[in-house]
């Protein structure tokens, strides 16, 4: 909770990392290089950033930053092709502290490369991602995986036809398990592409973005909650995020629950915001929350990291 305008986290994040299982986050892994603007630039004219990091991105890979930062023991999964760029990912994602064992390394192609420009003035990040020539991870890829060694796994919607097989595996997994080592399987669809709402029916718990309920005619949050609960599957719970309006969830009985938005005192730097607030709510939930506590958890983390350039005074 904010206090006089401080941030304190009830959650304990000092757990052995070693005394649990993981949550592997699969998807998308790119350099980010971000500039950091006064004013957003005109088109066709020269000007000068405020400051410029080079930053591993991706929503995957940027929630498994979150959940390494809040204690929880986690791996990514994403594809990578050696050189310089893929250099300085592994070495950040190696600093952090997540196991990167599961990457697919592809014999073509280019690690993906964003600029990003970030303008505070303006509460703005806008992105420009070559998504390359890299194949996205596939089944064949995801059977090496030893499945036991995690209790979550959570998908960035991406190439959507695989990734339904992937999931069919998890479901193939956890029919030979007991209730309490089975994984819960998530899902983000936050693009507006149409193979990627086949991932609706098949996760415990569905994030769906702003972009795509806008998409389909919804203008609030709960709207989009009560409009998308035909596809999901019996038991699932969906959450969407509307930026300033906070977030809505539904509960698999169906009822709608909201937190407010936790705004920072100064509006700074809100890329990765989403993926902060995905990593929040799958940390809160893995840890036993309640969905209220992890959306809320989930907003305030969120709030929290807007304040400051990239990630690391989220737990300050």
């Amino acid at each position: 909770m904010y206090v006089k305008g401080r941030y304190k986290c009830e959650m304990s994040v000092c757990r052995d990392k070693m005394e649990e299982k993981k949550i592997l986050c699969i998807g998308l892994v790119c350099l980010d290089i971000i500039n950091v603007v006064d004013k957003y630039p005109e088109e066709d004219t020269d000007t000068r950033c405020v400051s410029q990091r080079w930053q591993r991105g991706g929503n995957a890979s940027n929630t498994c930053t979150v959940l390494s930062l809040l204690g929880a023991p986690c791996a990514f999964m994403g594809s990578l092709a050696p050189g310089p760029v893929a250099d300085f990912i592994t070495g950040d994602f190696a600093q952090r502290g997540v196991d990167i064992s599961a990457v697919a390394w592809q014999q073509w192609g280019e690690t993906p490369c964003a600029c990003c420009v970030v303008c505070p003035t303006k509460g703005s990040r806008t992105v420009v991602l070559s998504d390359t020539n890299l194949p996205d991870v596939s089944l064949e890829d995801f059977s090496k995986v030893d499945l036991s060694q995690f209790k979550w796994v959570h998908w960035e919607g991406r190439n959507a036809e695989e990734q339904v097989k992937m999931i069919e595996r998890v479901r193939e997994f956890n029919s030979g398990q007991e209730e309490k080592d089975r994984i819960t399987i998530s899902v983000e669809i936050e693009k507006t592409r149409e193979p990627l709402y086949q991932l609706f029916p098949l996760a415990d718990l569905v994030f769906v973005s702003k972009d795509v309920a806008q998409h389909f005619g919804f203008d609030s949050a709960s709207a989009a909650l009560k409009g998308f609960r035909a596809r999901l599957r019996k038991g699932a719970t969906l959450i969407c995020a509307w930026a300033e309006k906070g977030a809505d969830a539904m509960s698999p009985e169906g009822t709608i629950l909201h937190s407010d938005a936790f705004s920072p005192e100064k509006l700074v730097d809100t890329l990765g915001a989403g993926d902060t607030f995905n990593a929040s709510v799958i940390f809160s939930l893995s840890r036993g929350g309640s969905l209220q506590e992890a959306l809320t958890f989930g907003c305030q983390i969120a709030g929290k990291k807007c304040g400051f350039h990239g990630y690391d005074g989220i737990l300050n």
